[in-house]
């Protein structure tokens, strides 16, 4: 299954959720089952790497990552992945209007993976990276467990 997560800029919780689900099914022996990535619905952080700060929480959790560069998602995204996993209702909106309709219900809310639902804490606002961390890491054990 082809997953891509999305958030905004795609420096901060979309690049923590690629990583964080892809340690979850390697742990879970089942990383030849799942190809995840992030992508960004702006264009604003285009080429720029993880956040120094949600690489350092990355870190902290001991959670392995590569280096890699901010993208933007295309409208050509929608027919070569099973699902895209927006951050927040914002990411939602923006997903639906690069994409123009969501014809096979293929994109989700990340926080419908639990039983909190929401939106993941911004971390941009907030500087919490933490709090982004445990509402990322719930909602990919979450999306994990639905997908088994």
């Amino acid at each position: 299954m082809k997953i891509m997560f999305v958030c905004h800029g795609n420096i901060c919780r979309s690049p923590m959720a690629e990583f964080i689900f892809k340690d979850i099914v390697k742990r879970a022996g089942r990383a030849g089952d799942f190809l995840a990535s992030s992508a960004a619905t702006s264009t604003e952080e285009i080429g720029n790497p993880i956040y120094p700060p949600a690489r350092r929480e990355l870190l902290r959790q001991g959670i392995p990552f590569t280096e890699r560069e901010a993208v933007q998602i295309r409208r050509s995204d929608y027919d070569k992945y099973d699902l895209f996993v927006v951050m927040d209702s914002n990411n939602y909106r923006n997903l639906m209007r690069i994409f123009g309709e969501d014809k096979l219900g293929k994109i989700k809310r990340m926080m419908d993976y639990t039983s909190r639902g929401g939106d993941v804490a911004d971390p941009w606002y907030t500087g919490n990276f933490a709090a982004t961390y445990l509402d990322i890491s719930e909602a990919c054990l979450g999306l994990f467990d639905s997908l088994k």
